[in-house]
């Protein structure tokens, strides 16, 4: 009898310790995690039908007239960050055609390049992107695999004679309730990474790089708070800080492509 009640108490002790154990490994979910989660679950039906969400896009797509004599069109590429952008309002007059998704990724941003920024025929193609892939959006992203989506984006603009301005993934933020999510999901240390990994490869294959994080971070390496409420989506004084920084580097691309 002794036996067999040592032996319950040992098999009892293994299973509370390996729960214990277990519970230590896994931990409860943050509330950044669980938030992404629940936004991941929102997309499902949306990704699991269309990825790239190219429906969104198409008809558009299909409905643009080419362009007419002379015209300078830029189609810019990206997430939220460019969807909420109203680019008429901040580029009045200008050829300028919105092809942001909020939420996306590069992989997704890869699928529908071809239908949403080549096939529109650009002169230049504004790329923003990267945020989101840091985030896990659709799922863990080595650095290694979105700067490979960055280079396939602009091995296909220029198999096209189109110019790719690169914009620098915008810093974040934590400074108000509504951003402390957002935030934790987005590595500062990624971005800086990124960032210096995007100016290189700019630098080395004639394409221009737009540094929008050098005038938009502070001097704890954040975004400014004036700039975000939430801590990534700029606000109006964050575009109108953006917008002379773009058309100063859509100007240099055009240039390059008028050379002969």
């Amino acid at each position: 009898m002794r036996i067999r009640h040592l032996h319950l108490l040992a098999t009892v002790f293994s299973v509370v310790f390996s729960c214990c154990v277990f519970a230590q490994q896994t931990g409860q979910p943050s509330s950044a995690q669980q938030s992404l989660e629940r936004w991941r679950e929102s997309k499902f039906a949306t990704l699991k039908d269309d990825f790239g969400e190219l429906a969104r896009y198409r008809d558009a797509d299909a409905n643009l007239k080419p362009p007419a004599a002379g015209e300078n069109r830029v189609v810019f590429f990206g997430d939220s960050i460019t969807d909420l952008w109203k680019l008429e309002e901040y580029f009045p007059g200008k050829p300028y055609i919105n092809r942001g998704i909020s939420g996306q990724t590069t992989p997704q941003m890869l699928v529908r390049f071809r239908q949403d920024a080549i096939d529109p025929r650009p002169k230049v193609i504004v790329i923003l992107a990267g945020t989101n892939d840091i985030a896990g959006n659709t799922g863990p992203m080595r650095l290694e695999d979105i700067e490979a989506n960055y280079a396939s984006m602009a091995e296909l603009a220029r198999a096209h004679d189109i110019h790719v301005v690169f914009s620098s993934i915008l810093p974040v933020h934590n400074y108000t309730p509504r951003s402390q999510d957002l935030f934790a999901q987005r590595s500062p240390e990624k971005i800086l990474k990124l960032n210096r990994w995007l100016k290189a490869y700019c630098a080395a294959h004639g394409h221009v790089y737009l540094d929008y994080f050098t005038a938009m971070v502070d001097d704890k390496g954040l975004l400014k708070r004036d700039l975000a409420e939430d801590g990534l989506h700029p606000n109006v004084t964050g575009y109108k800080l953006m917008v002379p920084r773009a058309q100063a580097t859509i100007e240099k691309a055009l240039a390059q492509s008028a050379k002969p």
